[in-house]
């Protein structure tokens, strides 16, 4: 489904979709700084470059590389030096939304409080009085 937006990079309205995300005018010149960022890296030379490099020559913005790599119109496997910021840290990343350091760390934070999970779950367990009835006395007794 289709809505009316502003667009977020000059205020314009247009019909935001699954595909589109800036107004015509914006995409027209997204486009057009991708055709020139594209060119710059595919020379031979420049498979090489990182993301300062980039951005120096070409004029684009960070925001705007990461965006052409995150929808996959740049592929980091042909270009080692390129990458993104992790969402966490900012630390440079080529693949997921989290560098290796703080994927390590969340999975270290996860598999801690599983533990922790475990534990309380087994305290609980030792802690249950069962009571039983001797049907012959009539009376209940702590096992």
């Amino acid at each position: 489904m289709s809505n009316v937006e502003n667009c977020p990079n000059c205020g314009a309205i247009f019909v935001k979709n699954a595909f589109r995300e800036v107004c015509t005018e914006c995409a027209k010149t997204e486009e057009k700084i991708f055709d020139e960022v594209y060119k710059f890296i595919r020379r031979r030379a420049n498979r090489t470059a990182t993301m300062e490099q980039v951005i120096e020559a070409t004029g684009a913005t960070e925001s705007l590389l990461v965006k052409f790599i995150k929808k996959g119109r740049i592929s980091l496997a042909q270009f080692p030096n390129l990458g993104y910021p992790c969402d966490r840290c900012g630390e440079f990343t080529r693949t997921g939304r989290l560098c290796v350091n703080c994927s390590s760390v969340i999975q270290t934070d996860l598999a801690q409080a599983e533990r922790e999970d475990e534990r309380k779950k087994e305290a609980l367990r030792a802690s249950k009085t069962y009571y039983a009835v001797d049907r012959a006395k009539g009376n209940w007794e702590k096992e």
